[in-house]
């Protein structure tokens, strides 16, 4: 279900049944000659799309203008845009804040842009932990009181932690292409991982006849792309992000 395209009874519904909400992080970067500057972006909506074919799924309108940094590429003529991630956590609170308060408590973001540091963290990806922590801190002591944490109805707090049920877990960000699918498919940027993964999600946003124009030692191995290949990452990243958000 998209959340833009639903009733409130339809709302309500997902509520009661604790269905999934994703929300598709991404950013503009130049990614070669050969590709769209939204690839880390329509590499999630495009899973997602697959997702939603086959589970119950609330799928949010998603964010295109994250922190995509110049470090690829400057912007002149390139479609790569940087935007303060200071500026994204601001945004980003209210909205996981607005997602609470109408009811929801299974909310996922999905990013694949630099997630290859996402233990670590990068500025896109760390503007939205930081928002989903502060927004949950917030919504817990307006609606429970300070002292809600310390109060004797959460003795079973650690417990809750344990299995995954507690409050700090309502909210939730993930890497598209985790440690999992990594370990058996390339990670790279506009190489041949990522150009093959277009290539099975988006056909269309791959030009092959344009790789010759690439000069990045980064795409030097986008000529080894194929459906096929990506076909692999499909397969594997539908099979983490079912687990996920079950």
């Amino acid at each position: 279900m998209r959340f833009e395209r639903m009733l409130p009874h339809q709302m309500r519904h997902a509520i009661a049944d604790n269905t999934p909400v994703a929300l598709a992080l991404g950013v503009m970067e130049y990614h070669g000659e050969h590709m769209a500057v939204g690839m880390d972006l329509l590499a999630v909506t495009e899973i997602l799309t697959r997702l939603e074919a086959e589970m119950d799924l609330v799928i949010l309108p998603p964010f295109a203008y994250g922190a995509a940094s110049y470090a690829v590429a400057g912007p002149e003529g390139t479609g790569s845009m940087d935007i303060d991630a200071s500026k994204i956590s601001a945004l980003a609170e209210d909205m996981f804040f607005a997602l609470l308060r109408i009811g929801f408590r299974n909310i996922h973001g999905i990013i694949h842009h630099q997630s290859e540091n996402f233990a670590a963290g990068m500025p896109t990806d760390l503007a939205f932990k930081f928002a989903a922590r502060r927004a949950l801190f917030r919504y817990l002591q307006e609606t429970r009181g300070e002292g809600w944490w310390g109060d004797n109805a959460m003795a079973d707090y650690y417990a809750e932690h344990a299995t995954g049920s507690d409050p700090f877990n309502w909210i939730k960000i993930h890497p598209l292409m985790g440690p999992e699918v990594t370990a058996h498919y390339p990670f790279d940027h506009a190489g041949a991982g990522e150009t093959a993964l277009m290539m099975a999600l988006a056909p269309d946003v791959v030009e092959a006849a344009r790789m010759a124009q690439n000069t990045a030692w980064y795409t030097s191995s986008a000529s080894e792309a194929t459906p096929e290949l990506g076909a692999k990452g499909v397969s594997l990243i539908m099979a983490e992000m079912r687990k996920r958000l079950s």
